[in-house]
């Protein structure tokens, strides 16, 4: 009933930037959490960025001071800047939020995207 829809992903040289967008759906009563995974080959997927209700961040400290999240709550939307980045980000960034879905009784759910390629290479 909830999809995650993102974008923004593709090839950057080392030092670029780039702007993932993630989008909610469905029938959401609230989203309580939203936030980034990345996973690269052989290695565990892992938190990358995340946002809560109020607007309190956290982010892996690999991405501290080059990768901004934030949240577009009227659109449902979580965004991820990308700034001087390098080869070690190159992944599959993953979307992830809970949702309260509008349901009887309303009860929340976790949700995934799809996954975008985020490539970093000359």
């Amino acid at each position: 009933q909830v999809q995650l829809v993102e974008s923004g992903g593709g090839l950057v040289q080392p030092g670029g930037s780039l702007r993932l967008s993630c989008v909610a759906s469905g029938s959401i009563f609230s989203i309580n959490a939203m936030g980034w995974y990345r996973q690269a080959p052989g290695k565990e997927r892992e938190l990358v960025a995340g946002i809560i209700t109020g607007g309190r961040t956290t982010y892996a400290d690999s991405v501290k001071g080059r990768f901004t999240i934030s949240r577009d709550n009227a659109q449902n939307t979580v965004f991820l800047q990308m700034n001087s980045l390098n080869s070690e980000d190159t992944a599959v960034y993953y979307c992830h939020a809970q949702v309260v879905v509008q349901t009887i009784p309303y009860r929340e759910v976790e949700v995934w995207g799809q996954g975008t390629l985020v490539t970093v290479s000359s």
